[in-house]
């Protein structure tokens, strides 16, 4: 399968869909991460073109440890909006990259450029069937399957998990990812939260510093929607089952049924056949 990710910073993608894309990507699926911004206001000291510098290599070592494209769109970060034109470039995006599945955030979030991500991309989710709109791109005959990425917001509607994917054992992986964005994960989040001072020098003590301080929210997901682990797993594989990330249908794109999710799922083959 074709599988693009939509975030509105780098690191969104790597933080909610990280784990299913190194599965997909070892399944033999091609998967590209797309940031709408360039995150060159995500920090303390460092803005600007310095810091899009920054965020972009780190970026591309994070995708290389995941075995995944990217592509880093040269938006200001906290500018996002749901323009025309930015419209048509995810068009061409989704429409040159043969998309089968779309992931985005969903429309409910705290942060702007989340939610104008999130519009963007449902604004193109029918477009990208429709021929003479980017007529230099050819059209999808079939519409894409849009997932919005999991989230904990409650209103005005809460997330509703129809595609779970149990990650423990690529864990290690999605860690390494966040590890190679150390301007993000061990910089901004940690000063932005007061914590920049707990953060240690050392390499190996930082990605411990890391794993503790993220585990939290990253074992939320399998405690909050373990009914929807069950659907792709069996009993004794989801009682034990400790991370993993969770996808919504989006009503925008073609509606798939159970059996088409399990297609998606990247541990299909491995559980089905």
């Amino acid at each position: 399968m074709n599988i693009i990710c939509f975030g509105a910073h780098p690191d969104d993608c790597e933080i909610f869909a990280g784990g299913s894309a190194v599965l997909w990507a070892r399944r033999g699926d091609r998967v590209l991460f797309v940031s709408l911004t360039n995150g060159d206001i995500g920090h303390y000291e460092v803005a600007g073109g310095p810091l899009a510098g920054i965020r972009r290599q780190e970026s591309a070592r994070s995708a290389e440890i995941a075995g995944v494209s990217y592509m880093i769109l040269d938006n200001h970060d906290g500018e996002l909006l749901p323009t025309l034109e930015l419209r048509k470039q995810v068009i061409r995006l989704i429409r040159n990259w043969r998309a089968d599945v779309v992931l985005t955030h969903r429309p409910w979030d705290y942060h702007p450029d989340h939610r104008n991500t999130s519009l963007v991309v449902q604004d193109a989710a029918y477009m990208v069937t429709v021929p003479h709109i980017c007529p230099d791109t050819q059209r999808l005959e079939t519409n894409p399957v849009f997932l919005y990425m999991m989230d904990f917001f409650k209103r005005p509607l809460s997330f509703q998990a129809d595609l779970a994917v149990a990650v423990d054992e690529v864990m290690e992986i999605k860690y390494s990812m966040l590890d190679a964005m150390e301007s993000q994960v061990y910089e901004w989040l940690p000063w932005i939260d007061g914590r920049l001072e707990q953060v240690p020098g050392d390499p190996k003590a930082r990605i411990s510093w890391l794993k503790k301080n993220w585990d939290p929210f990253f074992l939320q997901p399998a405690q909050t929607w373990k009914g929807a682990l069950s659907e792709f797993y069996s009993d004794d594989q989801v009682q034990h089952i400790r991370y993993a990330e969770m996808f919504e249908v989006c009503e925008y794109g073609s509606h798939p049924d159970k059996d088409t999710l399990l297609e998606i799922h990247p541990h299909s083959e491995r559980e089905q056949g």
